[in-house]
């Protein structure tokens, strides 16, 4: 029965961490807990280590950040992990910077089981190395007792950037028409526009304009319409009437043949 019991919970126990274990890729070799604490008073240990795609323990900021914990419960009975939890410590003074945010796992840990859970956390720091400390808290027997996993100088990176990001392409050119148009309105609002006056332009005649008849005017300006009016009704323009030499003339010879 105790051989059932202890199956059932391995079984509950790997169903509650299968869906987070599956998100991190560890060899099973990569986490090794150190001999030394084979022979110290049962008790829970733990150990942690990078995943393969960090390979030289890089903390990127603005990334995910995980870390790979091996537990095993040497004690002589079950135990309850709580959660898992760390913080940045200054890599000199070992001053304390920034705690991190703890993963709640609330798992009960079968006696003499091993289990493989990943520990991730978000970096916004200075480039730089730190002290980073990675623990877990279990309860055991009704008390909390905390087991250090992870303690070690670590480097502070920026993600790598890329000139052929479309994100943050798109990013820069929505922000640019953006302050482009708030400062196209603050220049119609602020900056005082100069109105200046529209003169009408003065079309003239075009090609050669003559003076016919007198009075020295120009037919080119009188519509057509007019001067066909003008011609219907017998007035003669001023181009039609005659000067005052040839008027005498006509006059004489119309008294000549009277006589």
């Amino acid at each position: 029965m105790r051989f059932l019991s202890l199956f059932a919970a391995a079984l509950s126990v790997g169903s509650m961490v299968s869906s987070v274990v599956a998100q991190v890729d560890f060899d099973d070799e990569q986490i090794i807990i150190e001999s030394d604490q084979e022979d110290a008073v049962p008790q829970l240990v733990a150990a942690a280590a990078w995943p393969e795609t960090n390979p030289f323990g890089h903390v990127v900021n603005g990334e995910k950040n995980t870390l790979g914990v091996l537990v095993e419960n040497r004690l002589p009975h079950n135990t309850t992990l709580l959660n898992v939890a760390g913080a940045f410590y200054n890599a000199e003074s070992d001053v304390l910077v920034r705690n991190l945010s703890a993963m709640a796992y609330n798992v009960e840990l079968i006696e003499g089981v091993k289990m493989q859970i990943p520990y991730t956390f978000f970096s916004e720091f200075k480039p730089g190395d730190l002290r980073l400390i990675v623990w877990l808290e279990h309860l055991n027997e009704g008390e909390k007792q905390r087991v250090y996993a992870y303690d070690s100088i670590v480097t502070i990176v920026e993600p790598e950037g890329s000139w052929f990001d479309f994100k943050l392409i798109s990013t820069y050119l929505v922000v640019a028409t953006i302050f482009s148009g708030l400062g196209y309105v603050a220049y119609l609002s602020f900056v005082p526009q100069s109105k200046k006056p529209r003169k009408a332009a003065v079309s003239g005649p075009v090609g050669t304009v003559t003076a016919t008849g007198a009075g020295g005017y120009q037919e080119e300006w009188i519509p057509s319409h007019h001067l066909k009016s003008r011609k219907k009704s017998g007035l003669a323009s001023s181009g039609d009437e005659l000067s005052g030499g040839e008027t005498s003339g006509t006059e004489g010879k119309r008294r000549k043949s009277k006589k």
